[in-house]
């Protein structure tokens, strides 16, 4: 499934291609060994207040929200080989650094994450 993420606040999208880390296999690989990551997409992660960068390859803008989809942090242009946490997340989203979508979001956005039906 295909899910599109708007920052509600700002009233803009901030991918339309984004994908659920939904099973374990999903969640372990994330975005490890992509080469790179295109403006449209993004990857969601739910129930998971840390991430790292291990085996990337680019650079993460990362999203942490809270289970009402309001963002508590963002972590902008974590390079690869790191760790980063939000302590009381309930949803995490992975952006490449290098398409800057996050460039109008703040701490205390609200954001939605809906399917796109095709």
């Amino acid at each position: 499934m295909v899910y599109r993420i708007i920052n509600k606040t700002k009233d803009s999208v901030l991918a339309s291609q984004a994908k659920i880390a939904d099973n374990f296999f999903k969640r372990f690989l994330g975005l490890m060994f992509r080469k790179s990551l295109s403006k449209e997409e993004a990857l969601i992660f739910f129930r998971a207040p840390s991430i790292h960068t291990f085996f990337m390859r680019f650079a993460l803008d990362i999203l942490f929200l809270d289970k009402e989809g309001k963002v508590l942090r963002i972590a902008r242009k974590i390079k690869p080989w790191r760790m980063v946490f939000c302590r009381n997340s309930s949803v995490t989203v992975e952006f490449s650094s290098e398409n800057n979508n996050l460039a109008k979001t703040s701490p205390g956005d609200f954001i939605i994450i809906e399917n796109v039906v095709k």
